[in-house]
């Protein structure tokens, strides 16, 4: 197909704008090959004729159709050119606010102005691993690709950042480390990859500075090398720093700055620590205010510079070099900066052309003298003067104030330069490790190409250096083409591409411009302008790329790449010399300031050179800086060709710094300047659109025939092309892929179009004659229908009409008729109404005259009245008031003082003085305040039934008063008429006293009854009235209850979720505490490998009470380890969650405290060897008794540890109460959590005291038993010496003589039990004493609380006596409610009291009963046998009832861990054993211990199977099965301790028989908590091993897989996706997915997991899927479009019958896919309307607002016939969800783990049927 046959009529193509650059067209008619002029019209409507050149044939460039535009590959642009380049990346910045576009291998970034939310860490995990073609273009996914083939390749990689001042380059540098620190972690050191992200501020702070053009602009280059260990792991990073620009030190244009770090040091000029350096604003110094504008818009540089310092004191505390020391440094580094700023002010004085000077008493000398710490004369003698030295003399010689003042800002830039040189070579120290280097990614952060109106030295430096990477860049493009080409055994052209090495040797050959600069700087008398004479006049004919400006002789232009620069030569000599006064330089290294002379180390080497060899010499070998800068760039350039260059372009959309907001002149000149249009060229010279084989086939499947589908698909594609593309220079088949010319891609892509639209005619046609002829029967038959209905209607309709008319006429006359009635009967009772009124009208006005006056009287005295009750109830409420005030204001005073008291120690100590000796007169004393007590009770209840009944009568009275205001109401209301009724009676009277007396006798008659009848209607409406206000009363009390109910339903939800939420947070802290654990276990392991040397020359002498020792303390303190984790992480799950930094730095105190207790350990071995030494000398008779005694005192320690555990948590307790610091205040005195505080408090005394009882109990048990064991032997009579000497008062001679005494030993066993009686009852004496002190105390205190209220009652009386009514009635309310309330909390504490104490009781009173019957049935078979006689009697054999216990030795624990914990094979045997098998044999094993009453046994055991399991979960914690099986049997064991416990609320769940096996001598709730704990850890571990698996699987099976065929399209693809393309693997289906699912669900349920985990196991597997699947769907373009919307609702439709399947959709999994879901939805709804707005924002409730216009921005059309959404589309939908309450991350969480609950579930397995399987190697056990 030829280019010029595209040029057809309705052809969309570019014209050459001035504005816009490039403006669309559409042709109006097709063009053929001749034609001079295109007609052409513009979108706004204007047409244009556009004028071609014969000659050239300059047609203007295709646009691309539509379905390609904003592609994310610029290569997969079917027409390669300018205009097309420029509005792709326009409408992915400004539409789709993307900013990142794939240009080949070159990545595309335009600034936005604006923060994204893009560069989370979510978002670096999502792109971590995957190939770069299938995200979408980001700078993570270039540093992926980069770390990916570093480890694939084992080759260096380095990524060049380029770009213009203002584009961005220093960010994407930055995070290009971040992902590199965030991805690899570290080795070696923790924190090296913190070291690397601290070095960015630092380096800002001091190389980045405003220009006109950017806010932050590197005004250095910087290429970081971040070396990598064999394992992929950062160990450590190298900075090179290239040309910092030094001028800017002296020298700023107007509205530029200097470097930052001179502005963040004097807006903190007031801090303390800096009132030293004398400083002030920036506009006070000469260096920081020639600019003018010393403050950057939105930037505080109070705060920048306390990021520099906290950056400098991270990478401090990292090094040896700065331990001790840091903060000195860096307050040395400031001494020099504000030195700098001083030295700037320093005045010159001018006295004639040749001499200047300055004052030695001038301020800023003066202190920069001071500062810099050298003498002030001889640093003003030498800014004034200089050395010259000749061959035999040397001469002083003044300056002019001109080159005083250079040779000033000389100095300065040269401190400058060395304290910057310096500060990166500690960077690079800190930067260093020891780990070896294996392989580096360097990441190239370097300045772009600048043009200026003035361009001086330092922007040709600038464009030289990117004159050397552009070559580069073009070099590694044209080979990568040529790769690609032989690869694909591709016949080999030769593209010819812009070589720029003219214009490098222009500047670096030999006589080029460097080189006649170096030159020039050699002479004595050069300039300036005879360095441009020379360059006139050597390089002007020579090369092409240089010229002559033709109105100056001072400047000269070069022919850059990019543009043509032209350059003033004015300074380029004296910056290229770089020169600085050595005598100024002598008298810095002659300071006092060691920082300085440290600066100056290397000044002293060259200098003491400088001396030996004479001034020619020393002239030839100075290196200029243009010398230096060319070898620097050398060596950068083999380093970088040493690599595999990855390549960011970033370009700056406009000078006005606008978000998203793109100028296309501006975006052109940087596009042409980066290489992005000669990338694009070179594309476009070969074939730069490549299909593979199948996805050509599958795109244009529609163009083919049947007859042409082969089963080839090689051929096929090769007989349709050859068919549709008649020229074969167009097109080039490859090994694997098809290669296109440039357009052809449209073509095919204008066919296929075609093609579909023809077939849907087709269809349409057909559809819509089916539909016709359908509509035509249906409305036939639909006629006929209606016609013979309406016929029907209209004759019945007509005898309605007939009926009607008769029985209107009927119904006429007789309503005729009634009317006439109606109004004559009307009018009559009318009349006879209007005379009745108008007497009674006269009647009432007579009446209501004669009872005005009476009325008047009644409301003046009801009134006053009122008043004066109104006025008493406020005053007395007043008072009341304000009593109350006083009194609380007085007993919070007391309760501080009381709070006081109670903390401090002496308090105590104060109190148990002499309670031992005052004990009878302290309980005389209770009993008499028992009396006073009882007489104050009895008053204060006589007063108060007093104030009660007072309180009641007044009531009453109340009550009465509104009752009979109330009556007296309603007689005023019905006495009126009741008057006007009698004066109309007595006139009646009046006019008929001439009638009979009949009639007289008849109106009294009728006179009677009405007064009845108003006495019945007044006593009904008073009843009315009552049951309304009852009725009332009623309804507000329903309202009331329904606005608590409300209330408490809001509490629990609200509860529920602080809940769910402190159980998470509590479990990830568990987390987090384990695996320091771990870190801490390996530690000490190592300690012990490390000292097991030390062990091994040892006797086994030495060996045995060693290991007695070390068996018999190994278990003790792992529980409290256990216990210190639980109350750590209880501690951490009290506290808020906070943010990462905080929970950070307790990590790392954390891991500090670990090294310190490697340290104790270590000490503390040493110790114990020291120990074993002196052991050694011990007699080996007393051996066996010292072991016991270690065992007994290893008892009693442990107790003891337990009882100072105990009294720590009390102090914390107490300070928790008591911390006035705290975020939350302590809880009030009296309420109820300081109830449920103080009765923790009691209860933890009371078991302490409980505790102490059983040890001394336990004790003398064992010494009694011990005794009685072996009072015949030696050893009986060592062990009595031994344990005589555990008690103080007792001492050797006095046992001896006790033993001498009786031989027996039974005067000695009565002794000892007396003691021990003794020590319990004094024991017990000293308790009575503390609890009737209590007791004494608590009275005392309720006494003076019932003074204290009543003397409140009595104020509050006198006060509301004062008060109005009103005002008395609410306060009485008012102090009622506050009294009930404290009533309330009282007795709900008293009553949580009662209750423990109840349950306390009962459980010991079971336990009494189990020793009475236990004691009964011994004491019978003691009876049976001493009374029954010895016979010989067969005794026939009975069938084993098994207790459900498994006997086993003591010791032999270890070897139970081993064979059932360790070395059990899970994925074999482990699955034919009963589920949860281990379990029941541990507690099994537990129940022996319990009923044998050995704690320690106990503790052992359980101690052994925490850290076994541990052990194996740390081990082989990936494998799924394994933490499975330990998961199942953990729990499992977890529900024998509760089920087994004994309380009441377990053992509803079990049989009789079960319930004989409860435990009866130990509680284990700790335990319970320990293993619960346990638990929590597997299931996490649980859940990373199952995410490390699902993770390849979900993006592949729920977005790539196609399982429904022929619904997806594929689009053309740029070199990105070819070039990383590898040969086809196995696809992984949704199949696949579900089958891993089901082998997991499979697995859970045969180890016998409960049901309610497995659910949520299964909902945190779909939780993983749906956050996966969702994000990569929101980093992916190419997945969202409609097609792929009804795939994933699909493939989520068959994870939803998988549940249903299993029975798992009720437990939250289901409902955990709906963001997936929502997503696909989004895809398919329509979305042009507001109507549709509306619709989507209803219906995705589970995405984010950043979800949803992610997911809209990035909807892309496969077809032509879809539609793209528009931005205003997208701005309603921003319009209406902008009040949503949410977070704006735009990622889900793919790491959060749900919280797990540990429900309750009970087993049905009879411990005593359970068998062991020979298999497990456990015959030391047995069953009793």
């Amino acid at each position: 197909m030829a280019g010029t046959e595209l040029y057809t009529k309705h052809a969309l193509v570019w014209l050459p704008d001035a504005v816009e650059v490039w403006k669309s067209a559409k042709l109006v008619k097709d063009y053929s090959p001749g034609d001079q002029t295109l007609f052409l019209q513009l979108e706004d409507g204007t047409e244009v004729q556009y004028q071609i050149d014969l000659r050239t044939n300059n047609l203007p460039p295709l646009r691309n159709p539509s379905i390609l535009v904003g592609e994310n590959d610029l290569t997969a642009l079917s027409y390669l050119n300018e205009p097309a380049v420029l509005h792709n990346i326009k409408v992915r910045f400004i539409d789709s606010k993307l900013i990142y576009t794939y240009c080949g291998i070159v990545l595309v970034a335009v600034n936005p102005y604006e923060s994204l939310p893009i560069y989370e860490a979510d978002i670096i995990h999502a792109y971590s691993g995957q190939n770069m073609a299938d995200m979408d273009p980001h700078i993570f996914a270039v540093a992926e690709e980069a770390y990916k083939q570093m480890a694939r390749d084992q080759q260096n990689q380095s990524i060049i950042v380029s770009g213009e001042s203002g584009a961005g380059k220093t960010v994407s540098a930055k995070y290009a480390m971040r992902y590199f620190a965030t991805v690899s972690g570290s080795s070696g050191e923790a924190d090296i990859e913190e070291r690397v992200l601290a070095s960015n501020p630092i380096m800002e702070a001091l190389g980045n500075a405003k220009t006109t053009r950017n806010d932050n602009s590197s005004r250095f280059g910087k290429y970081i090398e971040i070396g990598f260990d064999k394992k992929y792991r950062i160990t450590g990073a190298h900075m090179r720093t290239y040309l910092l620009e030094k001028s800017r030190v002296v020298f700023q244009a107007y509205g530029e700055r200097n470097y930052h770090i001179f502005y963040q040091l004097c807006a903190s000029s007031h801090l303390p620590e800096f009132q030293n350096f004398k400083l002030g604003g920036a506009d006070d110094f000469h260096c920081t205010n020639q600019g003018q504008n010393p403050v950057i818009d939105g930037i505080d540089d109070t705060k920048e510079m306390c990021n520099t310092r906290r950056a400098l004191t991270l990478l401090d505390s990292c090094i040896e070099f700065f331990v001790g020391i840091r903060e000195r440094h860096q307050m040395e580094m400031y001494q020099i900066l504000a030195a700098i700023l001083h030295l700037s002010n320093v005045e010159v004085k001018n006295h004639s052309e040749d001499r200047s000077s300055i004052s030695p008493d001038n301020a800023h000398l003066v202190v920069f003298c001071e500062l810099m710490g050298v003498p002030c004369e001889e640093m003003a003698h030498w800014l004034c003067h200089r050395k010259l030295k000749a061959t035999t003399e040397t001469y002083i010689k003044c300056v002019s104030k001109t080159n005083a003042i250079n040779g000033r800002d000389a100095l300065a830039k040269h401190i400058y330069a060395r304290l910057f040189s310096w500060i990166v070579g500690c960077i690079n120290n800190v930067l260093k490790t020891g780990v070896k280097q294996h392989s580096f990614i360097g990441v190239l952060d370097i300045y772009g190409f600048e043009t200026f109106d003035i361009n001086s030295f330092e922007q040709f430096c600038i464009n030289y250096a990117n004159e050397k990477l552009q070559q580069q860049f073009n070099l590694h493009v044209f080979k990568l083409e040529q790769e690609e080409y032989m690869k694909e055994q591709i016949p080999w052209t030769l593209i010819d591409f812009y070589d720029n090495q003219p214009c490098i040797n222009l500047i670096e050959a030999n006589l080029g411009i460097l080189d006649l600069l170096d030159e020039e700087c050699k002479m004595p008398r050069g300039s300036d302008g005879t360095w441009s004479q020379k360059m006139y006049s050597t390089l002007l004919k020579q090369n092409n790329h240089f010229d002559k400006p033709r109105l100056s002789n001072i400047a000269f232009i070069i022919h850059h790449f990019a543009d043509k620069v032209e350059y003033q030569s004015d300074g380029f000599l004296e910056k290229n010399k770089d020169t600085v006064n050595e005598e100024q330089i002598q008298v810095l290294q002659n300071s006092k300031f060691d920082f300085l002379l440290k600066l100056f180390e290397g000044n002293e080497k060259t200098s003491s050179t400088k001396r030996s060899t004479p001034s020619t010499s020393q002239r030839c070998n100075k290196k200029t800086v243009g010398m230096q800068f060319r070898q620097s760039l050398h060596l950068l350039m083999d380093t970088l060709n040493a690599t595999t260059p990855h390549y960011v372009r970033c370009i700056k959309p406009n000078d006005h710094k606008e978000p998203f907001s793109l100028d296309p002149l501006r975006a052109v000149q940087q596009l042409r300047a980066c290489g992005i249009l000669e990338t694009i060229r070179i594309s476009a010279a070969g074939f730069p659109s490549r299909w593979t084989y199948q996805e050509f086939f599958s795109r244009y499947r529609v163009l083919m025939k049947q007859k042409d589908v082969l089963p080839d698909r090689k051929e096929t594609c090769r007989n349709v092309l050859k068919k549709l593309i008649q020229d074969q220079n167009l097109y080039k088949f490859g090994k694997n892929k098809i290669f296109f010319r440039a357009g052809q891609v449209a073509y095919l892509e204008k066919l296929r179009s075609e093609q579909l639209r023809r077939a849907c005619v087709c269809i349409q046609k057909t559809i819509r004659c089916w539909l016709a002829r359908k509509k035509y029967l249906r409305m036939k038959q639909s006629a006929i229908t209606i016609q013979r209905h309406v016929r029907g209607h209209q004759a019945r309709c007509y005898l309605h009409f007939l009926r009607r008319t008769r029985a209107a006429v009927v119904i006429q006359r007789n309503v005729r008729m009634w009317s006439a009635r109606r109004s004559y009967q009307k009018l009559r009772s009318a009349s006879v109404v209007i005379q009745c009124c108008f007497r009674m009208y006269a009647a009432r006005k007579l009446y209501c005259k004669l009872l005005y006056e009476q009325k008047v009287l009644v409301i003046q005295r009801w009134t006053k009245g009122w008043l004066a009750r109104k006025h008493y109830h406020r005053t007395r409420a007043d008072i009341i008031l304000l009593q109350s005030c006083v009194r609380r204001m007085m007993a919070k005073k007391e309760l501080k003082k009381l709070k006081v008291e109670a903390r401090s120690v002496a308090h105590f100590k104060k109190l148990n003085v002499g309670m031992e000796n005052k004990i009878m007169q302290l309980q005389h004393k209770i009993d008499e305040q028992h009396k006073e007590v009882r007489e104050l009770s009895e008053r204060l209840n006589a007063a108060a039934k007093t104030q009660e009944m007072e309180r009641e009568r007044h009531c009453k009275e109340m009550e009465n008063l509104h009752r009979s205001e109330q009556k007296a109401r309603a007689e005023a209301e019905t006495l009126p008429s009741l008057l006007e009724r009698l004066s109309f009676l007595q006139q009646e009277l009046e006019n008929t006293l001439r009638q009979k007396e009949v009639l007289e006798d008849q109106r009294k008659i009728d006179q009677e009854q009405t007064q009845l009848v108003v006495r019945e209607l007044n006593r009904k409406n008073s009843l009315l009235s009552n049951e309304k206000e009852d009725l009332n009363k009623v309804i507000l009390e329903q309202t009331q209850q329904l606005t608590d109910i409300k209330g408490q339903m809001e509490n629990t939800e609200k509860l529920e979720k602080e809940l769910i939420e402190e159980r998470s947070r509590y479990q990830s802290l568990l987390n987090e505490h384990l695996h320091l654990e771990e870190l801490h276990k390996d530690l000490a392991e190592e300690l012990e490998v490390r000292n097991s040397s030390r062990k091994e020359g040892r006797s086994q002498r030495s060996q045995k009470p060693e290991s007695n020792s070390s068996n018999s303390s190994e278990c003790s303190p792992i529980l409290d380890l256990t216990n210190g984790q639980t109350s750590a992480v209880d501690k951490e799950a009290e506290t808020p969650s906070a943010v990462d930094l905080p929970l950070l730095l307790k990590l790392q105190r954390r891991v500090r405290e670990l090294e310190k207790q490697k340290q104790l350990l270590q000490w503390q071995l040493d110790e114990k060897e020291a120990q074993e030494e002196n052991a050694n000398d011990v007699e080996e008779e007393r051996t066996v008794g010292t072991a016991l005694l270690d065992l007994e005192t290893l008892k009693r320690q442990e107790l003891e540890t337990e009882n100072k555990r105990l009294k720590q948590d009390l102090s914390e307790l107490r300070k928790s109460l008591t911390n006035e610091n705290s975020e939350l205040m302590p809880p009030a005195v009296g309420s109820t959590p300081y109830g449920i505080l103080l009765e923790q408090l009691t209860s933890s005394n009371e078991e302490l005291e409980m505790r102490k009882e059983e040890v001394l109990l336990l004790q003398s048990h064992i010494v009694r038993q011990d005794a009685m064991k072996y009072r015949d032997s030696a050893i009986g009579e060592c062990v009595k010496l031994e344990l005589g000497d555990l008690h103080s008062f007792q001492n050797l001679d006095r046992s001896t003589d006790i033993h001498t005494l009786n031989e027996d030993g039974e005067l000695w066993l009565a002794y000892e039990g007396l003691k021990e009686t003794n020590r319990v009852l004094e024991y017990q004496m000293q308790n009575l004493k503390k609890q009737h002190s209590e007791r004494y105390e608590k009275l005392q205190d309720e006494v003076n609380t019932l003074k204290e209220e009543k003397e409140q009652q009595q104020k509050l009386l006198a006060q509301t006596l004062v008060l109005p009514e009103d005002a008395r009635i609410e306060a009485g309310l008012k102090l009622e409610i506050t009294r009930l309330t404290s009533e309330n909390l009282e007795l709900m504490v008293r009553q949580d009291k009662q209750d423990k104490t109840i349950s306390s009781l009962k459980k010991e009173l079971q336990l009494y009963m189990k020793e009475v019957e236990a004691f009964k049935v011994h004491q019978k078979n003691t009876d049976l046998m001493i009374n029954t006689p010895a016979k010989a009697v067969s005794i026939p054999r009975k069938e084993k009832e098994y207790q459900g216990m498994l006997e086993y030795k003591e010791g032999d624990e270890s070897r139970l861990v081993k064979n059932l914990v360790l070395d059990m094979r899970v994925h074999g045997v482990a699955v034919s054993f009963l589920p949860g098998l281990p379990a029941y044999i541990i507690f099994m094993c537990l129940r022996y211990a319990d009923s044998v009453n050995e704690d320690h046994r106990v503790s052992t055991l359980l101690n052994s199977v925490l850290c076994s399991i541990k052990a194996v979960i740390k081990k082989r914690g990936s494998d799924f099965v394994t933490s499975s099986f330990w998961l199942a049997n953990t729990c499992r064991l977890i529900h024998c301790l509760k089920q087994y416990s004994g309380d009441e609320t377990f053992k509803t769940h079990n049989t009789a028989k079960q319930n004989e096996h409860c435990l009866t001598n130990f509680e284990l709730t700790e335990y319970q908590n320990v293993f619960a704990d346990l638990a929590v850890q597997i299931y996490r571990q649980l859940i990373r091993s199952m995410e490390d698996i699902l993770q390849p699987l979900i993006v592949s099976s729920m977005l790539e897989h196609e399982s429904i065929q022929g619904v997806l399209g594929s689009k053309p693809t740029g070199l990105r996706k070819r070039s990383s393309s590898s040969p086809e693997e196995e696809a992984v289906t949704v199949e696949v997915l579900l089958q891993q699912l089901g082998q997991w669900h499979t697995t859970m349920c045969q180890h016998g997991l409960d049901s309610d985990l497995i659910k949520q196991v299964v909902r945190q597997q779909f939780y993983v899927i749906c956050a996966i699947s969702l994000n990569h769907l929101l980093l992916r373009k190419d997945m969202c479009s409609w097609s792929k919307g009804l795939q994933i609702r699909y493939n989520v439709w068959q994870l939803e019958e998988w549940l249903v399947e299993r029975e798992l959709s009720d437990y939250g999994a289901k409902e955990s896919l709906e963001p997936l879901v929502q997503a696909a939805q989004l895809l398919q709804v329509k979305k042009k309307t507001e109507a549709d707005a509306e619709a989507i924002c209803s219906m995705c409730t589970g995405l984010t607002t950043a979800q949803i216009v992610k997911v809209l921005t990035l909807y892309t059309p496969v077809i032509e016939f879809e539609e793209r959404v528009t931005t205003t589309f997208i701005t309603t939908i921003k319009n209406i969800l902008k009040d949503r309450g949410e977070s704006s991350t735009l990622m889900m969480d793919a790491k959060k783990i749900f919280s797990v609950t540990l429900s309750f579930s009970p087993s049905s397995v009879a411990l005593e049927t359970i068998q062991i399987p020979t298999t497990l190697n456990l015959d030391f056990l047995h069953r009793i």
